[in-house]
């Protein structure tokens, strides 16, 4: 039976061993030009002529979620952004913004690696619009894009896109998971029930397009396949001996400039070592969401708290437990850190930044006045905006 949350007890190694030892099955996959160390590996001057038909398309999509989902959880795209100037003028783009974030000392760290190895951009899709609105509308109108977007989320994806080059020197990753709960510390990720953490990977495709050739000397990702299957990975992967093992079992793929890898965002996987003297390994990561993972309604909390927070500082003050003011925060205050501003509001390591109900609960603890909460909020909001 399947727990009502996971923990570490629910860790068995064991268990994951035998998981990610499974030999993907090129039987499976009839539309794939073959698997390589388990990937399953496409050619997509063989699909393109398929696309046209809606009914090859939809069988097409449904290979491909069925690897991501049931099969190794990666797929390679081979020319997959076929247009060379098009990924050459947003490489560009992309190496001028990092380059103008350098000079007026703005440029941000990495996550899940040492700070200054790598140089990152983070929404990299507004700062591409606004650098060079005509590469962006060439570069993102890409076909394979949106057919693996679609496969994996339906229609009405988000698309948000975050540049890693990785300099001649830079070390690798450590091994990890993504968005949602790859991005919450592991006692975090306790909390959230089970089927939070079954739901999770389904909000979101995790990709990176290649902007260069990359040997395996540059250190292109290593990925774990089958790992996306193992339940309580959102735990495992935070626990030294989940990490070791996936060290030693991450397969990688040389990658062409403008082949694409997709993969579920539950794979143990991580940006690789760059041992080579002279290639900057530059991909534009791609997070897709879902349409799904959005609210209803568009509800100003902002305001919301600052109307209701001297009467949260009255119930404190009259002996409300922290409990039942945690209620009332929960249902005013943003609880959740993203979207958010990553040049300004950075997550540290594996740890996302606070949400607004932290700074609420906090503002309680202390007891601030409500005029500086307000303040405080103030700033919060302008941190998060993306410009």
């Amino acid at each position: 039976m399947t727990p009502a949350h996971y923990t570490t007890d629910d860790c068995d190694l064991d268990a994951f061993i035998a998981l990610v030892a499974q030999v993907t099955d090129p039987g499976d996959y009839p539309y794939a030009a073959g698997v390589e160390k388990g990937i399953v590996v496409y050619d997509t001057a063989r699909l393109r002529p398929l696309l046209d038909d809606d009914v090859q398309r939809r069988a097409v999509m449904a290979e491909l979620a069925t690897a991501i989902h049931d099969g190794p959880g990666v797929v390679v795209l081979a020319g997959a952004f076929d247009d060379e100037q098009a990924v050459d003028a947003v490489t560009d783009a992309f190496r001028r913004i990092i380059a103008a974030e350098k000079q007026a000392g703005t440029a941000p760290g990495d996550h899940f690696a040492e700070a200054g190895a790598n140089d990152r951009v983070w929404n990299a899709l507004e700062k591409l619009a606004v650098e060079d609105p005509a590469a962006f509308a060439r570069y993102y109108s890409n076909d394979m894009l949106a057919l693996v977007s679609e496969a994996w989320l339906g229609p009405r994806y988000q698309v948000t896109s975050q540049v890693n080059q990785v300099n001649p020197g830079g070390k690798a990753q450590s091994p990890h998971r993504d968005y949602h709960l790859g991005f919450q510390s592991r006692e975090s990720a306790e909390v959230y029930p089970a089927q939070a953490h079954h739901m999770s990977a389904a909000l979101t495709l995790q990709g990176a397009v290649a902007h260069c050739d990359m040997p395996l000397e540059s250190g292109p990702t290593l990925l774990l396949p089958h790992s996306q299957k193992y339940a309580p990975g959102y735990i495992a992967w935070h626990l030294p001996e989940f990490q070791d093992h996936a060290r030693r079992r991450f397969v990688q793929l040389a990658l062409k400039k403008g082949d694409a890898v997709f993969f579920n965002p539950a794979l143990f996987h991580a940006a690789g070592e760059n041992v080579s003297t002279d290639i900057q390994r530059l991909a534009n990561l791609l997070q897709v969401s879902s349409a799904f993972g959005r609210a209803m309604e568009t509800i100003d909390r902002e305001r919301v708290v600052n109307a209701i927070y001297p009467a949260l500082l009255e119930m404190k003050r009259r002996g409300a437990s922290p409990e039942t003011l945690g209620h009332a925060i929960a249902a005013s205050a943003e609880g959740y850190a993203f979207p958010t501003n990553l040049d300004r509001d950075q997550p540290k390591g594996s740890d996302a930044p606070p949400a607004q109900s932290d700074l609420v609960s906090r503002a309680l603890d202390e007891e601030w006045e409500p005029e500086r909460l307000a303040k405080e909020l103030s700033d919060y909001g302008t941190t998060r905006l993306s410009h």
